[in-house]
């Protein structure tokens, strides 16, 4: 990755994996462009033991996200699992560890996205991206969801909403992602990018 680039921080939960698959779509989408990258960043995971204390580097996959990699951003997709229509318990407690960005101004006018991955057609996709868009707005960010010109939005009997990337994980979370899926994620990520490279573009010129 290089320092000089900017990036998009592609910042997610996953459980069983599902999430994560949509995160790797999400940023080659980011990838095909020219003049911006992916950044990957995960979560830890809550416990209701307050002794219970996770090594400061996932056996696995992304890194844990801090703070400074919210900061200096050209835009941000969250992504996570629904939690009874809502996102995942990790997610948001690293979100609320996000004042001092708030009171800060640091995420103003970057753009954002959100993705999902439910078990059920109807377990909550829609109203988890929108528990995801919240924080967005207050931060000031500019939400991009995927619009109908990416016609597997319309043709799609799987996941994919204007809202946002989402995929159907099925009962046992094995399902994997579809065409369409996998093409709504990718194509999210890329305008994601492209946002990114015009927004940026735009504040640099306004200093």
């Amino acid at each position: 990755m290089s320092a000089s680039l900017p990036y998009v921080l592609i910042l997610y939960y996953s459980r069983h994996g599902a999430t994560r698959a949509m995160a790797e779509r999400l940023a080659a989408g980011v990838e095909s462009c020219r003049g911006i990258e992916a950044r990957l960043r995960t979560v830890p995971p809550v416990s209701t033991t307050c002794e219970a204390v996770d090594p400061e580097i996932p056996a696995e996959g992304a890194v844990y996200a801090s703070l400074d990699d919210l900061r200096h951003c050209a835009a941000l997709a969250l992504g996570s699992p629904t939690r009874f229509g809502n996102m995942a318990a990790p997610l948001k407690h690293f979100i609320d560890t996000t004042s001092e960005l708030w009171l800060g101004g640091a995420l103003v006018d970057k753009p954002a996205s959100a993705f999902t991955s439910t078990s059920s057609l109807h377990g909550g996709q829609e109203t988890t991206l929108v528990s995801m868009l919240l924080p967005l707005l207050h931060h000031g960010m500019v939400y991009a969801g995927l619009p109908y010109s990416e016609t597997e939005v319309m043709d799609t009997t799987s996941g994919g909403t204007p809202y946002g990337a989402s995929h159907v994980a099925g009962k046992r979370s094995d399902r994997p992602l579809d065409d369409h899926e996998r093409h709504l994620a990718q194509a999210q990520g890329r305008r994601l990018a492209r946002l990114a490279l015009a927004l940026d573009a735009m504040r640099r010129e306004a200093r």
